[in-house]
């Protein structure tokens, strides 16, 4: 599944979703398994391939993810919780603790 230039992937083993940049380098979303939720702990993109959408690709792939499971979102992850927020569309996957703490309850 490719939501941007960039393919993305699921390593499961490293927990993470990847996108290899060509360049050598990867934006990457960690996450973490928990039962019938998955956590969203951290999101990072080299600064030299800020400001292209890579970010954001990594999430609507790991959303979509864990959409096809059936998994509760908890975005711990600030820049993951920000486009949550901001995506009306996508918060029915959040578990309800978070809808509390985004402010969406």
């Amino acid at each position: 599944m490719t939501h941007s230039a960039h393919a993305i992937r699921d390593n499961a083993e490293g927990h993470q979703f990847e996108a290899d940049l060509g360049d050598g380098s990867m934006a990457i979303v960690e996450y973490r398994l928990d039962g019938g939720s998955v956590a969203f702990t951290h999101t990072a993109v080299p600064p030299a391939h800020e400001g292209r959408g890579i970010g954001t690709a990594l999430i609507r792939f790991a959303l979509g993810w864990a959409r096809e499971r059936g998994l509760r979102v908890a975005p711990i992850c600030p820049f993951f919780a920000a486009y949550i927020k901001d995506h009306s569309e996508q918060q029915d996957l959040l578990d309800t603790a978070w809808r509390k703490k985004l402010g969406l309850a």
